[in-house]
């Protein structure tokens, strides 16, 4: 596992929603795990063959963790047709993916059989592949008729973590839905369900009364997936639930500004996620997470630093990850961000308020530098030195 400090930072962004930003200069990594978090003078002494990243008073963050993505088998899209997706979005600063089902595999199986062989294979397979080092949590299985509650026995043991989104198959309702979510939290399941109006033919409209009756883990993208649901709705799910709510890149702008705005007058700021619903109809958008993020903070009223915080250690609350924050002990899974060349703001913060998407200046996992400069966002304006990649700032 490697070893690596990053020096010279300008602000550390803890993913801590109660306290989003961390005192200190420096962070150190040894054996793939983050050691310290601190000012330069009290960090440990260099390790053997660390790599040493020069920040140059750029950011440092916790990768991002996109909790809605929409996998099939490796890092293709059979929705757009498109390769190689999820290492576009490693240069995006996306450093985890959650699915929230495959349901855009031709040809998906209904039956009981195929349902589980489908999550089981999904789950394997991305358990066993980082596509450009992203870690993918896959198999979440769309929930059929005909499953048992030694099914999900079965599913668990294989590995199998989520349940994809209620909504996307004919089972909705509390009836049919509520005792196969309950055996899917038994055995430590997260369990998503579609928000909103209709996305793909084949699936259905979901309201506050049916999130509220099968209690889901999560009410995925209620800003829109693509069609939004009610504010008042929203309003509902966060009184009458303990369940987090989404904001997706892939649904309505307004209503992600509105469910921000609702979440922080509540003081809910714990409960909101962030991803992108992609791939879908709306495309690819390997900046997805860095523009929910900016949504969120410019349209939305939020910190900055909380904003980043909802898209990295309130996901990995939900899903029970050693990841998401900028502290000893977590997986060191950061990205080095700034200020984009020709941006009216300064620093990495400032971008996200201004609703700007920030420059990717490195992408880190397990303490692994996977990407330098990104190729698909502006160069930072500060000159970020990344050993054994070329570019940085102007």
């Amino acid at each position: 596992m490697a070893n690596l400090r990053v020096t010279n930072i300008g602000a550390i962004v803890s993913g801590d929603i109660a306290a989003p930003l961390a005192e200190g200069d420096t962070v150190a990594v040894r054996d793939g795990l983050i050691a310290y978090v601190g000012a330069a003078q009290g960090a440990p002494p260099e390790s053997a063959h660390e790599v040493v990243i020069d920040a140059a008073g750029a950011t440092v963050m916790p990768g991002l963790i996109d909790n809605h993505v929409h996998p099939v088998i490796g890092d293709f899209s059979p929705r757009q047709r498109v390769l190689d997706f999820i290492e576009s979005c490693l240069h995006g600063g996306v450093t985890s993916m959650i699915s929230a089902g495959e349901p855009h595999l031709p040809g998906r199986p209904r039956d009981r059989v195929g349902t589980k062989a489908l999550a089981i294979l999904a789950a394997k397979a991305f358990a066993n592949a980082r596509p450009g080092g992203v870690k993918t949590i896959a198999g979440a299985v769309i929930l059929e008729r005909g499953l048992t509650e030694a099914d999900f026995d079965e599913m668990a043991e294989a590995g199998v973590e989520l349940v994809g989104e209620i909504g996307l198959s004919a089972v909705c309702t509390p009836e049919e839905a509520a005792p196969m979510v309950r055996w899917a939290q038994a055995r430590g399941m997260r369990v998503a369900m579609h928000t909103g109006g209709v996305s793909i033919p084949g699936s259905n409209a979901i309201r506050a009364d049916l999130v509220i009756a099968i209690r889901p883990d999560v009410a995925s993208h209620v800003n829109g997936g693509p069609t939004r649901l009610p504010l008042a709705d929203v309003e509902r799910i966060l009184d009458e639930t303990e369940c987090f709510v989404e904001i997706v890149q892939c649904g309505n702008t307004l209503a992600a500004q509105e469910v921000a705005r609702l979440v922080a007058a509540k003081g809910m700021e714990s409960r909101l996620i962030l991803g992108t619903d992609m791939p879908s109809g709306t495309g690819v958008i390997p900046l997805g997470m860095l523009r929910t993020i900016a949504w969120v903070s410019s349209l939305g009223g939020i910190d900055p630093a909380q904003a980043v915080a909802m898209a990295t250690g309130n996901t990995a609350r939900l899903h029970g990850l050693n990841r998401g924050g900028v502290a000893a002990g977590r997986e060191a899974d950061l990205i080095v961000a700034d200020a984009p060349i020709g941006s009216a703001a300064s620093t990495a913060l400032e971008t996200l308020a201004i609703g700007d998407t920030p420059a990717v200046a490195a992408v880190i996992v397990d303490g692994v530098v996977k990407a330098g400069t990104s190729r698909n966002t502006p160069p930072a304006q500060r000159k970020v030195s990344v050993p054994g990649f070329a570019g940085g700032g102007h």
